[in-house]
Protein backbone atom coordinates (compact mmCIF):
# COMPACT_ATOMS: atom_id res chain seq x y z
CA UNK A 1 0.00 0.00 0.00
CA UNK A 2 1.32 3.44 -0.93
CA UNK A 3 1.11 5.93 1.91
CA UNK A 4 0.70 9.61 1.17
CA UNK A 5 3.21 11.55 3.26
CA UNK A 6 3.53 15.32 3.54
CA UNK A 7 6.23 17.22 5.39
CA UNK A 8 6.03 20.86 6.45
CA UNK A 9 9.66 21.62 5.73
CA UNK A 10 12.15 24.42 6.28
CA UNK A 11 15.32 23.66 4.28
CA UNK A 12 17.36 25.92 6.58
CA UNK A 13 16.54 23.76 9.63
CA UNK A 14 18.84 20.81 10.35
CA UNK A 15 16.08 18.73 12.01
CA UNK A 16 13.81 19.34 9.04
CA UNK A 17 16.55 18.28 6.60
CA UNK A 18 17.33 15.20 8.74
CA UNK A 19 13.67 14.19 8.85
CA UNK A 20 13.26 14.58 5.10
CA UNK A 21 16.42 12.53 4.52
CA UNK A 22 15.18 9.83 6.91
CA UNK A 23 11.96 9.51 4.94
CA UNK A 24 13.75 9.48 1.61
CA UNK A 25 16.28 6.91 2.84
CA UNK A 26 13.32 4.63 3.62
CA UNK A 27 12.21 4.98 0.00
CA UNK A 28 9.39 7.41 0.79
CA UNK A 29 8.87 10.41 -1.45
CA UNK A 30 6.92 12.86 0.70
CA UNK A 31 5.20 15.91 -0.67
CA UNK A 32 7.29 18.81 0.58
CA UNK A 33 5.50 21.94 1.71
CA UNK A 34 7.83 24.82 2.42
CA UNK A 35 5.51 26.29 5.01
CA UNK A 36 7.38 29.60 5.27
CA UNK A 37 6.46 30.27 1.63
CA UNK A 38 3.14 28.38 1.58
CA UNK A 39 1.77 29.44 4.96
CA UNK A 40 -0.87 27.18 6.53
CA UNK A 41 -4.23 28.79 7.17
CA UNK A 42 -5.59 29.07 10.67
CA UNK A 43 -7.99 26.23 9.79
CA UNK A 44 -5.07 24.01 8.73
CA UNK A 45 -3.26 24.89 11.95
CA UNK A 46 -6.32 23.97 14.03
CA UNK A 47 -6.56 20.62 12.22
CA UNK A 48 -2.83 20.06 12.70
CA UNK A 49 -3.10 20.81 16.42
CA UNK A 50 -5.98 18.36 16.74
CA UNK A 51 -4.24 15.69 14.67
CA UNK A 52 -1.06 16.05 16.75
CA UNK A 53 -3.15 15.89 19.92
CA UNK A 54 -1.26 18.86 21.33
CA UNK A 55 -2.03 22.32 22.61
CA UNK A 56 -1.07 25.14 20.24
CA UNK A 57 1.87 26.15 22.45
CA UNK A 58 3.34 22.66 22.04
CA UNK A 59 3.63 23.12 18.28
CA UNK A 60 5.36 26.50 18.52
CA UNK A 61 8.94 27.67 18.56
CA UNK A 62 8.74 29.64 21.79
CA UNK A 63 12.45 30.54 21.71
CA UNK A 64 12.00 32.17 18.32
CA UNK A 65 12.69 35.91 18.54
CA UNK A 66 9.33 36.71 16.94
CA UNK A 67 7.48 34.98 19.82
CA UNK A 68 8.78 37.59 22.24
CA UNK A 69 8.43 40.46 19.79
CA UNK A 70 4.71 39.70 19.54
CA UNK A 71 4.39 39.68 23.33
CA UNK A 72 3.17 36.07 23.31
CA UNK A 73 3.32 33.90 26.41
CA UNK A 74 2.91 30.21 27.20
CA UNK A 75 -0.36 31.12 28.92
CA UNK A 76 -2.04 32.59 25.82
CA UNK A 77 -5.12 30.70 24.61
CA UNK A 78 -4.92 28.40 21.60
CA UNK A 79 -6.77 30.76 19.26
CA UNK A 80 -4.33 33.59 19.98
CA UNK A 81 -1.37 31.29 19.36
CA UNK A 82 -2.86 29.73 16.22
CA UNK A 83 -3.53 33.20 14.80
CA UNK A 84 0.07 34.17 15.56
CA UNK A 85 1.36 31.09 13.72
CA UNK A 86 -0.90 31.78 10.72
CA UNK A 87 0.49 35.32 10.50
CA UNK A 88 4.08 34.37 11.43
CA UNK A 89 4.84 30.85 10.17
CA UNK A 90 8.38 31.08 11.56
CA UNK A 91 6.70 30.29 14.91
CA UNK A 92 5.56 26.82 13.75
CA UNK A 93 7.71 24.01 15.14
CA UNK A 94 9.39 22.07 12.39
CA UNK A 95 9.20 19.71 10.75
CA UNK A 96 5.69 18.32 10.92
CA UNK A 97 4.99 15.11 9.02
CA UNK A 98 1.50 13.93 8.07
CA UNK A 99 0.66 10.33 7.08
CA UNK A 100 -2.14 7.82 7.65
CA UNK A 101 -4.43 10.48 9.12
CA UNK A 102 -1.83 11.19 11.81
CA UNK A 103 0.84 13.81 12.37
CA UNK A 104 4.14 14.01 14.24
CA UNK A 105 6.75 16.67 14.91
CA UNK A 106 10.18 15.44 13.82
CA UNK A 107 12.04 16.24 17.02
CA UNK A 108 13.87 13.95 17.06
CA UNK A 109 13.49 12.99 13.39
CA UNK A 110 12.82 9.31 14.25
CA UNK A 111 9.60 10.32 16.01
CA UNK A 112 7.86 10.53 12.61
CA UNK A 113 8.37 6.81 12.03
CA UNK A 114 5.63 6.13 14.62
CA UNK A 115 2.94 7.36 12.19
CA UNK A 116 4.14 5.43 9.14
Amino acid sequence: MVVSITIWHNPRCSKSRETLALLQDRGDQPAVRKYLDDTPSIEELRLTRDTLGLRAIEMMRIKEKRFGELGLTKDDDDETLLAAMAQNPVLIERPIVFANGKAAIGRPPERVLDIL
